[in-house]
């Protein structure tokens, strides 16, 4: 199951109007450029900075599938910054997101009313103001756990108390996620 964070990242490469570079030659060649050296890129992958420049030249051209994996997240993370933070900015003010979640949901109510926790799915969209809490969470290091919060918060407000109209001071605990998806 993928993490919360994940999906904010996923999301937010949606937005992407190019596609990041494909080859381990082109994505190496661009986190080179984006770090300002070898040794850097070699930092941030865990690699050597002679296996970068090998990399860079072409000597080498199919990465182990570990390797594969990080640098291709190391590409995206840095791949059209101004796309993702336009994007980011509109969910955040206007748009909000959308969270699609098969996840056990259980509740905490007031005094003698309780619900056991049950597996459900839900599709529900979310106001700016949680893509704003979510987003700004994720820069700043939130961990899941804080991050599945402020989506049980978000989830428990337009979902289960039908933006705060009814079933008011009912809680939402947001445990076992099974799927997670989050779309701008």
């Amino acid at each position: 199951m993928d993490s919360l964070g994940d999906s904010l990242d996923r999301a937010l490469e949606k937005a992407f109007t190019r596609p990041a570079p494909k080859s381990a030659q082109a994505q190496m060649k661009y986190l080179v450029k984006q770090l300002k050296g070898t040794k850097a890129a070699a930092q941030a992958l865990g690699i050597t900075q002679r296996t970068v420049e090998r990399y860079v030249t072409g000597k080498l051209k199919r990465p182990r599938q570990e390797l594969r994996g990080r640098l291709e997240r190391e590409v995206k993370k840095r791949w059209q910054p101004q796309v993702r933070a336009k994007a980011r900015k509109k969910a955040a003010t206007t748009d909000g997101l959308v969270v699609s979640t098969r996840a056990r949901f259980g509740f905490e109510a007031a005094a003698g009313s309780t619900d056991d926790a049950r597996i459900r799915d839900i599709t529900q969209a979310l106001p700016p103001q949680f893509a704003d809490q979510l987003f700004s969470a994720r820069e700043q290091g939130a961990n899941e756990q804080q991050l599945r919060q402020i989506a049980a918060d978000g989830l428990a407000q337009m979902y289960f108390r039908a933006n705060n109209s009814r079933a008011h001071g009912l809680g939402v605990e947001f445990t076992d996620v099974e799927r997670l998806d989050i779309e701008l």
